[in-house]
């Protein structure tokens, strides 16, 4: 087993739901970066390969995405063909389990909408750099249990759409346009990773979101200082390294944080620490409603704390809705 890999994205893929044990077993064979994809795929072809009840089948189906998105996580020629492949078995198992889902497609991005009975309002769960709306099923699982609808979504540079686009300076342009095509009349926005930047950024600058949040998400990036995994997979999103270190100058909220006037939950992990990335105390401490939410041991993302912020975060923003 290639124990610093499948060790280092243990909570990552146990964040998204993935069994420990599952993951344990399904990874034992990898010892180099380029096992983990296969072993992913192979992962994920046990679940599409399942018979059973429309429901067994469903719940099958998003396991197979989550396993196919944490295929894309390494660098791998094929890992457009599993984003796609991802985003299928996402919508297929969501047409079985909930029928009123639907897929919303627009300029710069695509998702699904959940919908429950009578919803209090939706919030857009918003990904970061190489995560999907295929990644945070719990989170929006914790959501729809409290009433709210969910329209989870990949903007230019990720998920589904990574194939034939890049990390973009509009992403709050077309995260409006989201909320646009969505049509809710109350709507949060919820961010995670670089995802938290874009939430914070879009929320100071479209005025109808009313609740937001974010997870590990940045204050401010600085290209010179980040290490070097983090620029090589910012450069490869972004299409070259100029283009990555462009992007990287733009992501700072100093200016933006005073205009985040809504209520905003901000989550860290105290164990997250990525050098030349400012993690979002000060957003909270600058932002007029901000709170801070520090979480001793959590790493990025903080799946390995997740009962310690998922469940305030879920209420956080389903207050903010009503």
């Amino acid at each position: 087993m290639s124990t610093d890999l499948v060790d280092a994205l243990f909570s990552r893929a146990t964040g998204a739901g993935i069994d420990p044990h599952d993951y344990r077993h399904s990874c034992a064979t990898v010892t180099a970066p380029d096992e983990w994809a296969p072993a992913c795929e192979r992962a994920a072809a046990r679940y599409l390969g399942t018979v059973g009840s429309a429901i067994t089948r469903g719940e099958h189906l998003l396991m197979a995405a989550r396993w196919l998105h944490l295929a894309t996580l390494v660098p791998d020629r094929g890992a457009h063909r599993a984003a796609a492949a991802a985003d299928a078995a996402a919508a297929a198992g969501y047409s079985l389990l909930e029928p009123n889902s639907r897929r919303i497609t627009g300029a710069g991005f695509t998702g699904i909408l959940r919908t429950p009975a009578d919803p209090v309002g939706t919030v857009i769960v918003i990904p970061g750099l190489d995560s999907s709306k295929d990644e945070f099923h719990p989170l929006a699982d914790a959501l729809l249990r409290r009433g709210v609808a969910v329209y989870a979504m990949d903007g230019p540079g990720q998920g589904v759409l990574a194939a034939d686009s890049t990390l973009s300076t509009g992403y709050p342009a077309v995260l409006s346009r989201a909320i646009d095509a969505v049509g809710a009349a109350t709507v949060g926005v919820v961010g995670l990773s670089l995802g938290g930047y874009y939430a914070a950024a879009a929320t100071a600058l479209d005025h109808r979101i009313t609740v937001a949040a974010t997870v590990s998400g940045p204050f401010r990036l600085d290209w010179p200082a980040m290490p070097p995994a983090v620029r090589e997979l910012m450069t490869r999103r972004a299409g070259d390294a100029e283009a990555a270190a462009a992007f990287a100058a733009t992501v700072d909220l100093t200016d933006l944080a005073p205009a985040v006037r809504v209520p905003l939950l901000v989550v860290d992990g105290d164990a997250d620490r990525i050098p030349g990335v400012t993690d979002g105390a000060a957003l909270a401490s600058i932002a007029p409603n901000g709170r801070y939410l520090r979480i001793p041991g959590g790493d990025h993302l903080v799946g390995t704390h997740r009962s310690a912020w998922l469940p305030a975060l879920a209420d956080h923003l389903t207050e903010g809705l009503a």
